[in-house]
């Protein structure tokens, strides 16, 4: 599969330097609902425990209320889940998402045609 059909645009909020909210911590906050632990969540996004919980500490401090809220681990089990507030995070970065693909969609497709083909990249 070349690269043309797999072009889409990105977003990334920023706080200062730092990515408040990416595509890559909004899969993690997606990960961490389904799967209802940081761990597994890394697991599951090939990624180590303390990257995941950074990426959780990170996106917590640069919010007005956190966004993963965690149980500590013992007999029943530690956990983590979305917060309400890290729901509506959430869902207001991928409309977000939404919005910003479908404004640049034209954009995009025309600009995908000027790059090469993934599989012809010296690189690849």
């Amino acid at each position: 599969m070349g690269t043309q059909s797999a072009s889409k645009p990105r977003l990334r909020v920023l706080l200062g330097a730092a990515i408040a909210m990416g595509p890559g911590k909004a899969d993690l906050l997606d990960a961490i609902a389904k799967t209802g632990s940081i761990s597994k969540a890394a697991r599951e996004m090939g990624m180590s425990y303390r990257r995941a919980w950074l990426l959780v500490d990170a996106m917590n401090a640069s919010f007005k209320e956190p966004l993963v809220g965690a149980a500590r681990g013992g007999k029943g089990g530690g956990g983590a889940r979305l917060t309400a507030f890290g729901a509506e995070a959430l869902s207001r970065y991928r409309a977000m998402e939404e919005h910003a693909s479908q404004a640049l969609a034209e954009e995009m497709a025309e600009f995908t045609k000027m790059l090469r083909d993934q599989d012809a990249r010296p690189d690849a």
